[in-house]
This record gives structure tokens, C-alpha cells and sequence, in this order.
């Protein structure tokens, strides 16, 4: 196993008060737990041959974002389990990061946002973009491909914000 990325990921839209524990929950199963346990599985096989990678998906989100309580807090939690981790399984040779992306260009996300009750939802992250446009699923694939390369070999415990700036802006409400 010479890298693990953990990119599976549920987001429920709802507003804090109006969240039912089981959705809470679902939410750290998926998001928190799953990662958690991928890794700690890894684990010896990471002792036997001296080390590896481990990318997380993130989001720019877990610096808090609207409608989305469950899922901004394990994200952030996934930032603190990534930091730890960096620290425990370093000495083995294991790089340990998250890619913290922003709202996808994907059609999927553009028929949630107009959906869930956002008609403008797209065009609002693009104009809080320094660049004026969307990340790209190809703009993430190309971070996680670096942070598993030999290039990235000293880069551990850190979240990279592929975000296309918008992790300057305020939360896109």
C-alpha cells in the first residue's frame, strides 16, 4: 500500500437546529470515522515497507460554511485526525494530508445547488474566486497526485487548499 486517499463523503443540507442526531451522526461515520479507520488498517503494512502516503479529501468548509453543521465539523475533524496522524506515523515514513477543495464544477453539484434552494449558488463561488472561476475535479486529482509523489516527500500534517482562492473569501451563504 503505497498511498491511501480516503474520498468517500456524505453532505446533508440542513441548518444547525433543524439537524436530527442520526444525520449527525451518518455525517461522522462517513466523513470522520471511515478515514480514521483506513488508516489505522494501514498501519502495518505502512511498518513493513517503510512508509507511504495518506491523502484525505477535505473541504474548504471546514472553516465553517452555511447549511452544513455535520459536515463542516468532521471535515474540521478531519484536519485534527490528519495532524495527528502526521505526527504518530512520520517516524514510520508516512506522509499524512488533506486536500481541502472548494465547490466542484461538476453537474452534480450544479443540480444540488438549484435543487437544495441556491439558483445562484455556482456563479457566488465563482465570484468569490480571486480567479473568477470553479475548481475544477481535475484540479484535485492533480493535488492528490503530487502530495502521493516522491516530489511532496517532506510535506506532512498540512491541508492544501485547492480552492481557487475562495478559502480567503468569506463563507459562500
Amino acid at each position: 500500500m503505497d498511498a491511501l486517499v480516503n474520498n468517500a463523503g456524505i453532505e446533508p443540507a440542513h441548518s444547525l437546529e433543524g439537524m436530527e442526531l442520526g444525520t449527525w451522526q451518518a455525517t461522522l461515520d462517513v466523513n470522520l470515522t471511515g478515514p480514521a479507520l483506513m488508516i489505522k488498517h494501514c498501519v502495518p503494512m505502512w511498518r513493513r515497507q517503510g512508509g507511504g502516503r495518506v491523502v484525505s479529501i477535505g473541504s474548504r468548509v471546514w472553516l465553517g460554511g452555511g447549511w452544513t453543521p455535520a459536515y463542516s465539523a468532521s471535515k474540521a475533524g478531519l484536519v485534527g485526525l490528519t495532524r495527528t496522524a502526521c505526527r504518530e506515523l512520520g517516524p514510520l515514513g508516512v506522509t499524512v494530508n488533506v486536500v481541502a477543495p472548494s465547490f466542484l464544477h461538476t453537474a452534480f453539484n450544479a443540480q444540488k445547488a438549484e435543487a437544495a434552494f441556491l439558483d445562484s449558488y455556482v456563479g457566488r463561488f465563482a465570484e468569490a474566486s480571486p480567479l473568477g472561476r470553479l475548481v475544477e475535479p481535475v484540479d484535485v486529482a492533480n493535488a492528490v497526485a503530487f502530495l502521493v509523489s516522491d516530489r511532496a516527500r517532506n510535506i506532512t500534517g498540512e491541508v492544501l487548499h485547492v480552492a481557487a482562492g475562495t478559502q480567503l473569501a468569506p463563507a459562500v451563504q
